[in-house]
């Protein structure tokens, strides 16, 4: 590799099996062919210099004196600085960073960005990646301590081990990735903007840090490890809301299981009902819907979709719809297929 690399992470679709990863359960995610591109020229000195081309800003900063920033600064400084803790030995570059999966969707443009900026200043360093898992569990670090976002593995590793034509079963206990095949024949997946951007960090109260925060309140109540060893009969006697967090990592658990049997007989009416008990779950029992949301669900339906839901850490963002072939999705939203996992160019 020369003084110049181009690395590139693809956003994710969930398709079933949510707010499942940091309850050590199952998911069942596929990365997209939307995502986000970096590139790295290396620059002789020991600072990084960050354009983001999407927002018109950017960032300067020391490697060898790491300072905390807020917002979208944070992913860079995050990435070099547990890049670094590893003994990675950066060098000094200028970012170009462009996108295409769209901010705030619940289609997880930040684990992309993550994943782009890792796999760009170590190239740039002619350093070699860690294993997949490894390094998602750095990008999630990024996320989680410099970002303030208190995420789990789900995105990362997605981004990190998609595959054309592929979704994943991820088994966040164990953390056995499986490829699954995702025939569609004639049957179309598409996500449709709510028109109401979530902030994973933004809301302390009632965003996703404190549904996370409730999760391992509801293991403390059981004495229990992880919400993956809790049963309904145990779940059923916890107060609200803790109950209904447990009842809907127990089901979208079951779901996921039963989404790879629909997929296997290529019963795709099936899996759209599936999504559609996992929205009623999240809408109800984990509630993090919105009426933005409830209305993009709604259009998804009308338009003749077998099931929709919402995806990514709720409040806001983008709805997923799965469409049979005699039905046609609303003109703004955006058909959404399995691509390859991260890599460079």
């Amino acid at each position: 590799m020369g003084d110049l690399v181009t690395a590139f992470a693809p956003g994710r679709v969930n398709l079933i099996g949510e707010h499942t990863d940091y309850n050590e359960g199952l998911a069942l995610p596929f990365a997209i062919t939307e995502g986000v591109t970096v590139v790295a020229e290396a620059t002789g000195d020991r600072r990084v210099r960050v354009h983001a081309v999407d927002l018109g800003a950017h960032d300067d900063f020391d490697l060898d004196r790491i300072e905390r920033a807020p917002g979208w600064r944070a992913f860079a400084r995050g990435a070099a600085a547990e890049l670094t803790a590893t003994g990675a030995r950066l060098v000094g570059a200028r970012l170009r960073i462009t996108g295409t999966v769209p901010r705030g969707s619940g289609l997880s443009s930040s684990a992309a960005l993550e994943v782009a900026l890792c796999l760009a200043l170590l190239a740039l360093a002619h350093e070699d990646p860690p294993p997949d898992i490894e390094l998602a569990r750095l990008c999630s670090r990024v996320e989680n301590e410099w970002v303030g976002a208190q995420t789990g593995l789900l995105d990362q590793v997605a981004s990190l081990c998609g595959e054309p034509e592929r979704a994943l079963r991820v088994d966040f206990r164990s953390l056995e990735v499986s490829p699954v095949p995702l025939e569609l024949g004639d049957w179309s997946l598409v996500t449709l903007d709510s028109g109401e951007s979530h902030a994973n960090a933004g809301d302390a109260e009632n965003g996703y840090n404190r549904r996370r925060a409730e999760c391992r309140e509801a293991c403390e109540a059981l004495g229990v490890d992880s919400l993956r060893d809790v049963t309904p009969e145990m779940a059923a006697g916890l107060p609200w809301p803790l109950r209904g967090r447990a009842e809907h990592v127990i089901s979208d658990n079951e779901r996921v299981e039963q989404t790879i049997g629909a997929l296997a007989e290529r019963d795709l009416r099936a899996v759209g009902e599936l999504l559609n008990a996992s929205h009623a779950s999240l809408r109800d029992c984990f509630e993090i819907s919105t009426d933005a949301v409830e209305a993009a669900v709604e259009r998804l339906r009308d338009a003749g979709a077998s099931g929709a839901r919402l995806v990514g850490g709720g409040f806001g963002g983008h709805v997923l719809g799965l469409f049979p072939p005699d039905a046609r999705p609303p003109e703004d939203a955006l058909e959404v297929e399995p691509g390859p996992g991260a890599h460079l160019r």
